[in-house]
């Protein structure tokens, strides 16, 4: 039992690190829902409500990356996938990326719009006492998990755990603004200032909701790069570098290349137009080329899709 549960929650895959962080948010997402609902604070049911939503957003994630990972092995899954799914899983990547980004921000535009409110009418009471020890208790358990995403994700360089591991930290700096703002009403209790107390968590709430909200939109535009099959530039031109010497070296007439770059899935393909008049070569020899062509390239692994198709007739390159 022990065994499968160290091999469920092993940190050296991409599955299990997503495995651990699920738990660990889960966690805090019941422990930010109950302290709020203790203390009266809706910014730490917020932060819990957020936290949920993210291990919602992660499991999700998990599902895809098991998915890619099981068409990438050998065995009858692999064929049962491959039959439903010839092209790949990589384009569930980014949108699920592009889908968990949108709703975190969301979900910050939503609490927002709570915290204007709250603030136009007089604010609301909670018990500080509560609040802070829960920020406490949750900014080292935050910073923890972060510090945990980004080290492992040094040697995985996965889109999720950085995903995941930015998540965390934004919950780190929410919470430290929050264990600020709570720690200040605290001090004012009993003084001229107390005045201010009731505005403390629907103040804090809104300057959190406004620093949360732009994070998420680079994963969204890059979500979207990679669901609308926009060419990358880097990778364009790398293959067009190769693509020419390649013509040049076997006299070909020229050649057509089209990129993209789906999750961590990249799709290659490349039409060389060949003379009629060309010296006829055996099968072998055109696979020679292909995988000289496939070499120089480079990053040969599931995730490269390529296609190299040798043809007299430049229709066929359209």
């Amino acid at each position: 039992m022990k065994h499968a549960v160290s091999e469920h929650l092993d940190t050296y895959t991409e599955q299990g690190a997503l495995r651990l962080s699920i738990v660990a948010t889960l966690l805090v997402a019941l422990f930010g829902i109950t302290f709020g609902l203790l203390s009266g604070s809706f910014a730490i049911a917020f932060e819990g409500f957020y936290s949920l939503l993210d291990a919602g957003m992660t499991i999700i994630a998990l599902m895809v990356t098991n998915l890619i990972a099981a068409s990438s092995t050998i065995g009858p899954q692999r064929s049962r996938l491959n039959q439903k799914f010839t092209m790949g899983f990589w384009h569930l990547e980014p949108m699920v990326l592009g889908l968990s980004a949108t709703l975190l921000s969301s979900a910050a535009v939503y609490a927002l719009i709570g915290a204007v409110q709250s603030l136009l009418n007089g604010g609301r009471e909670l018990e500080f006492d509560e609040a802070i020890f829960y920020s406490v208790v949750n900014l080292a358990i935050c910073i923890g998990m972060a510090s945990f995403g980004f080290n492992v994700n040094k040697r995985l360089g996965s889109d999720f755990i950085a995903l995941d591991a930015k998540g965390w930290l934004m919950s780190a700096f929410i919470t430290a603004a929050l264990l600020v703002a709570f720690s200040i009403g605290w001090a004012v209790q009993g003084t001229s200032l107390a005045w201010i107390s009731p505005y403390v968590d629907p103040a804090v709430l809104a300057i959190i909701c406004l620093v949360i909200i732009p994070i998420p939109l680079n994963t969204i535009r890059h979500a979207l790069i990679d669901v609308l099959l926009i060419t990358p530039t880097e990778l364009q031109e790398r293959v067009d570098l190769i693509a020419k010497r390649i013509v040049k070296k076997y006299g070909f007439l020229s050649y057509r290349s089209y990129t993209a770059k789906v999750g961590r899935g990249r799709q290659i393909e490349l039409f060389f137009i060949v003379s009629k008049n060309l010296a006829p070569k055996r099968l072998e020899e055109w696979d020679l080329i292909r995988d000289e062509i496939g070499a120089a390239i480079g990053g040969e692994s599931p995730d490269r899709w390529l296609t190299i198709i040798f043809t007299t007739d430049p229709e066929w390159t359209e």
